[in-house]
């Protein structure tokens, strides 16, 4: 797993939270497309609230492992599942670089 990736929810998910869950349900142009919804346990929600578009995955599992009583290589397991079955839903997504104009060029930073 790549430590330096960095990921944000998709802004086509509605998220709420109930109790230690967290509630994903995709949103779609009509009611009849929508087939099912997602939950999340407790680490996985909070790796949800750390996809803000600005903390690496790295920074994220090191986190996880101050707040939880666990192992790294518990926290690389579950944290690829977690990527591989959020990737799959469309839930998380890589930021777009920004592009700038510099000197009549385009450079993406």
């Amino acid at each position: 797993m790549k430590e330096a990736i960095v990921l944000r929810k998709n802004s086509d998910m509605v998220t709420r939270v109930i109790d230690d869950e967290t509630i994903l349900v995709p949103i779609y142009k009509t009611s009849d497309e929508i087939n099912c919804i997602y939950t999340l346990n407790k680490v996985a929600s909070r790796v949800w609230e750390m996809f803000d578009g600005k903390k690496t995955v790295g920074e994220i599992k090191k986190q996880l492992l101050k707040e939880f009583d666990t192992t790294p290589e518990e926290i690389d397991k579950k944290m690829q599942e977690l990527l591989k079955d959020l990737k799959e839903i469309k839930a998380i997504v890589t930021p777009k670089k920004k592009k700038v104009m510099k000197n009549e060029e385009e450079t993406k930073i």
